[in-house]
C-alpha cells in the first residue's frame, strides 16, 4: 500500500529554519523523480524543488533558490526539504510527490513541464510569522 507521512511543519518566525520530511512506503524513491511542492492560501500550486532518479540532479523555484534544499535518504526511504531563512511568502502547505512519468531521468526542472507527479503527500502547513 502506497503512503507517505509528512512531518516537520509548524509555525516560525521569519529568518527561521524547518526541516520536512516525507517518509514513503509502497515505492522505492530512488526509483523515482521526487519533489516538494506547496499552494498558499488563494494561490496555485507551484512546484518548489525536485531530485532526479537516476543522477539525483536538483533544481529549485527562483524564490527558494539558496535559501531551501532538497535531499533524499535512500536508506530511510525519506526525502526532505531544509527550508533556512524562512520568510513570510514561504507560507503554505507543502506536499512532497513523487512523478510516475519524466521526460528524462538525468534531471528534473521547476516548474515541472511534462513530468508528471502521480502520487502527493496529505500536505503539512508551514506558517511563517512574528
Amino acid at each position: 500500500q502506497l503512503q507517505f507521512v509528512e512531518s516537520g511543519g509548524g509555525l516560525v518566525q521569519p529568518g527561521g529554519s524547518l526541516r520536512l520530511s516525507c517518509a514513503a512506503s509502497g515505492l522505492t524513491l530512488s526509483y523515482y523523480t521526487i519533489g516538494w511542492f506547496r499552494q498558499a492560501p488563494g494561490k496555485e500550486r507551484e512546484g518548489v524543488s525536485c531530485i532526479s532518479s537516476s543522477t539525483s540532479r536538483t533544481d529549485y523555484a527562483g524564490s527558494v533558490k539558496g535559501r531551501f534544499t532538497i535531499s533524499r535518504d535512500d536508506v530511510k526511504n525519506t526525502m526532505y526539504l531544509q527550508m533556512n531563512n524562512l520568510q513570510p511568502e514561504d507560507t503554505a502547505v507543502y506536499y512532497c510527490a513523487v512523478a510516475d512519468f519524466t521526460p528524462t531521468p538525468y534531471i528534473c526542472s521547476v516548474p515541472p513541464g511534462n513530468a508528471r507527479y502521480r502520487y502527493w503527500g496529505q500536505g503539512i502547513q508551514v506558517t511563517v510569522s512574528t
